[in-house]
C-alpha cells in the first residue's frame, strides 16, 4: 500500500502544478480503478472519463451519485493543501471504486467480456482497470492537441509501470485501436496483429470493418523491470463506442479474449 500512496501523492503534486488547462484540475487523479492489489487481470484505457466526476448536465456529481473525490468533496482549496489523510482517502477511493458507484454504463460492457474468462470487477477473481493517463480531461482524448496527448502519455508512463510492477497483474486487456496505439507509444513494445474474420462489423455498403486481435508480452515499461512477463491481449473495436458494434461481435470478442485471459492466467499459476 505504501507504494500506492507514494504514486498518488506524486500525481496530486503534478496535478497542482504542471498541466494544461484541458486537464480537469479539481478532479482527483485516478491511477487505477478497483482492487489492483488483488487483480491478476487489468483492462486498459487511455484516461478517466469526465463522467467519473460530472453528470450528463456537466454538474459535479455529489452525494450518493459521487464516484470519486474532488477538491470540493475533500474541502480543499487546491491540491497543495492535501495531507497524508487526503492521499490515503484518494487511494482507497480508487481501490473501492467498484464497490461504490462505478460508471457501469462503460465498465459493464467490459465486465461481460471478463466474466467469460471467470474474472470480474465486482466479485470472485478480481479484475481492475488501468489508464495510461491518470487525469480526466474536459475535451475528449481524440480532440486534444497531439502535443498534449504525447506529454500526458509520457508523464503517465512511470506511474503505470510502478503500479503494474507492484501488483499481481499478469494480463493486460486493451480495449480498442486508440488504446492499442497509445499503449504501443507508452510501452514501446511490438504487438502482433491477427485479423479475425468473425469480428467484422457490418456496413450498409462495402465489406465492413475488419476485426483485429493484438497480442504481446511486456517485461518492462519506461525502464522499470517487472519480475514476471505480463501478457497483453487486445482488439481494435472499442466495445463501448465503435460505430456498428453488434451484440454478436461483442460476444465473439468476449469469448476469444476472455478464454485467452483465462488460459494465460491458468498457465502462469500452475
Amino acid at each position: 500500500m505504501a507504494n500506492l500512496y507514494s504514486a498518488m501523492a506524486r500525481l496530486v503534486n503534478e496535478l497542482d502544478s504542471a498541466y494544461d488547462s484541458e486537464v480537469v484540475r479539481w478532479a482527483c487523479p485516478v491511477p487505477f480503478f478497483g482492487r489492483i492489489t488483488e487483480a491478476t487481470v487489468a483492462t486498459v484505457g487511455i484516461n478517466p472519463s469526465n463522467r467519473e466526476f460530472v453528470g450528463p448536465d456537466g454538474a459535479e456529481l455529489d452525494g450518493q451519485c459521487r464516484r470519486l473525490p474532488t477538491l470540493g468533496s475533500l474541502a480543499l482549496e487546491d491540491w497543495s493543501k492535501a495531507d497524508g489523510g487526503d492521499i490515503r482517502a484518494l487511494t482507497h477511493a480508487c481501490l473501492d471504486y467498484f464497490d461504490r458507484n462505478p460508471y457501469r454504463h462503460w465498465f459493464d460492457v467490459l465486465e461481460r467480456m471478463l466474466k467469460v474468462g471467470g474474472f470480474s470487477y465486482y466479485t470472485g477473481r478480481r479484475s481492475a482497470h488501468l489508464d495510461l493517463v491518470a487525469y480526466a480531461t474536459g475535451t475528449k482524448w481524440g480532440a486534444l492537441p497531439p502535443s498534449l496527448r504525447s506529454r500526458l502519455i509520457a508523464r503517465g508512463r512511470n506511474t503505470l509501470a510502478e503500479i503494474i510492477r507492484d501488483s499481481p497483474v499478469e494480463v493486460l486487456v486493451l480495449n480498442g485501436r486508440s488504446v492499442v496505439n497509445e499503449f504501443v507509444v507508452s510501452s514501446q513494445v511490438d504487438l502482433s496483429a491477427t485479423p479475425v474474420p468473425g469480428w467484422t462489423l457490418p456496413r450498409a455498403a462495402g465489406p465492413g470493418v475488419g476485426g483485429v486481435r493484438y497480442s504481446g508480452t511486456l517485461t518492462s515499461l519506461g525502464g522499470i523491470e517487472f519480475d514476471r512477463p505480463v501478457r497483453v491481449v487486445g482488439f481494435n473495436h472499442n466495445l463501448q463506442s465503435s460505430f456498428g458494434v453488434t451484440k454478436s461481435v461483442v460476444r465473439q470478442i468476449a469469448k476469444e479474449v476472455g478464454e485467452s485471459v483465462a488460459q494465460t492466467h491458468d498457465g502462469a499459476t500452475r
